[in-house]
């Protein structure tokens, strides 16, 4: 399953989020994902692993009779990386990498480390690095571009500044216990593909998994709570990547092929709110 950007390319639906994946476990855990059917690999300059990561797949897809144009590579920008820095910073990630080109390369975060959240400075300095992107995006050095963790507000800024070219994703964190119908209904009014990380509810918190209403829901329907979450997300359109660098966790994330009543799907939705993650309503 994928689903299809502004851009009119694809992105599978489940992708693997590599965020604490480093060193020399990243060659087995890939390979084991290449095997099971991974073909999006979602990293981060802030991750610390791109050239891990690089590295394992241009040794791997030979291997498995891939080609890089068979896999989807994502990476983001460095907060810090914000304004003049940017277009270097995405050489610094492509170089790192060992390819060619990056799939989508996404701002990380809406506001500057160093910079107050309510300054405006915010706003000029992702403006232009956006700019940072369309240049890098026009050689040929990145095929799509996009956000993560935007509001609505950040994006109705970006598409009055965007150089031409509008953001195909939105990465932000959503699971049952977070979410949004504002931004839900913005993203699809504008064609923005939103994608959700942390979709089992963050690294090493049991709170969704162990849930009540999702265990029940996973018994009564013979999957795993982890299914559950992923199927709750995918059945909104929102594509997904979890962390996951356990074989049997990553065999189960892709047993998604199934589909949640409607009466379950809006109990899911009435979990009491929790955030895991950053909080960027505050960012100018």
């Amino acid at each position: 399953m994928s689903f299809k950007m502004l851009s009119g390319r694809t992105i599978p639906s489940v992708g693997l989020g590599t965020y604490l994946i480093q060193g020399r476990r990243t060659k087995t855990v890939l390979d084991d994902a290449l095997t099971l059917g991974y073909r999006a690999f979602d990293t981060a300059t802030m991750y610390n692993n791109e050239h891990d990561l690089g590295s394992a797949l241009n040794k791997l897809l030979p291997q498995h009779n891939l080609k890089r144009e068979d896999i989807f590579i994502t990476t983001k920008l460095y907060p810090s990386d914000h304004g003049e820095k940017a277009y270097e910073a995405i050489r610094t990630s492509l170089n790192n990498l060992q390819f060619d080109y990056i799939d989508l390369y996404l701002i990380h975060w809406p506001g500057v480390y160093g910079v107050p959240r309510h300054s405006k400075d915010n706003l000029k300095l992702r403006t232009a690095s956006w700019a940072a992107m369309v240049k890098a995006m026009e050689e040929g050095l990145i095929k799509d571009i996009g956000v993560s963790n935007y509001t609505v507000s950040h994006l109705k800024q970006l598409l009055d500044n965007n150089y031409g070219v509008k953001p195909v994703v939105n990465q932000v964190e959503w699971h049952p216990s977070c979410h949004q119908a504002e931004l839900k209904d913005f993203c699809d009014k504008e064609g923005i593909l939103l994608q959700a990380y942390m979709p089992l509810g963050g690294n090493g918190n049991i709170n969704l998994i162990k849930n009540s209403i999702i265990c029940d829901v996973a018994k009564r329907l013979g999957k795993t709570p982890a299914q559950i979450l992923l199927r709750w997300s995918l059945q909104q359109n929102i594509a997904v990547i979890p962390k996951s660098s356990s074989r049997d966790h990553l065999k189960e994330n892709l047993g998604v092929d199934f589909i949640i009543p409607d009466d379950d799907m809006a109990m899911i939705s009435k979990i009491p709110p929790e955030k895991f993650d950053w909080d960027p309503s505050d960012i100018a």
